[in-house]
């Protein structure tokens, strides 16, 4: 693998972009985008970044040309799931919807649970961004809590109404490995979604909201596949730093 590994970062999209002012007629139209903040923290730790739109196609055969087969690597050595404004449907983890669902975009959830789950099999190094973890969860085999308000009225408000540069509440990091990865047993983070990680399938939990919410996750014996429950490209501290450089020296192989 090359001093700059290549990393594929999975992007959101619209139905319409903003209507640009002026005398000339440019309509709304769809637009695929991505959080330019994760692109620059994935440059900064090192790697380089390739974006894949959330449109419909095989997974599988995605998976193959990126990521390679056994004796055969591809050209990206790991893979960020980003998150987004949008939901993980109740079916995909055999539930019906029994609380508040927002957005949710079908192709995108095919596209990263098909890629989450070929990771895994390949011990890609992997990380799950707030969606991103609940993506993992679920490709693993485990379920979401569908509202935590709805699931717990007194637990903390995880959709904070401040900026998400700045924290909102802290995670208890309760895993050796993750303490090593943020260089903290405790650290501050952002809070943008209703949705959390009921269970993790073989992905632990390694750490915590003060409300008891799952916040961290990881998967023993892999070479680096963490989630976490909140949005590390926007803070700018020393720990999101280190997650991020622990995601490319793994990409490294």
């Amino acid at each position: 693998m090359p001093a700059r590994p290549l990393l594929a970062l999975t992007a959101d999209r619209r139905a319409a972009g903003p209507v640009r002012p002026g005398p000339r007629l440019r309509p709304a139209r769809p637009e695929v985008f991505v959080s330019e903040a994760l692109v620059l923290a994935l440059r900064a730790a090192g790697a380089d970044v390739i974006v894949l739109p959330p449109l419909a196609g095989d997974p599988e055969a995605l998976a193959a040309a990126l990521f390679g087969a056994p004796g055969r690597p591809g050209p990206v050595g790991g893979l960020l799931i980003s998150g987004g404004a949008f939901d993980i449907h109740p079916r995909h983890y055999g539930q019906p919807v029994s609380a508040r669902l927002d957005r949710t975009d079908e192709d995108r959830t095919a596209l990263e649970l098909g890629l989450a789950r070929a990771a895994l099999r390949r011990d890609l190094p992997v990380l799950g961004v707030c969606g991103g973890m609940q993506v993992l969860a679920v490709a693993a085999g485990g379920a979401l809590v569908q509202d935590i308000q709805t699931a717990d009225p007194a637990a903390l408000d995880h959709e904070q109404s401040t900026d998400p540069a700045t924290p909102a509440h802290a995670v208890i990091i309760e895993d050796d490995v993750c303490e090593t990865i943020f260089g903290a047993r405790s650290i501050e983070v952002n809070s943008t979604h209703h949705q959390a990680v009921a269970r993790g399938g073989p992905l632990s939990v390694a750490g915590w909201a003060p409300d008891g919410s799952v916040e961290l996750l990881r998967l023993p014996g892999a070479r680096f596949a963490v989630g976490v429950q909140w949005h590390p490209e926007l803070l700018a501290d020393a720990p999101s730093a280190r997650l991020f450089a622990a995601l490319v020296e793994a990409a490294r192989g």
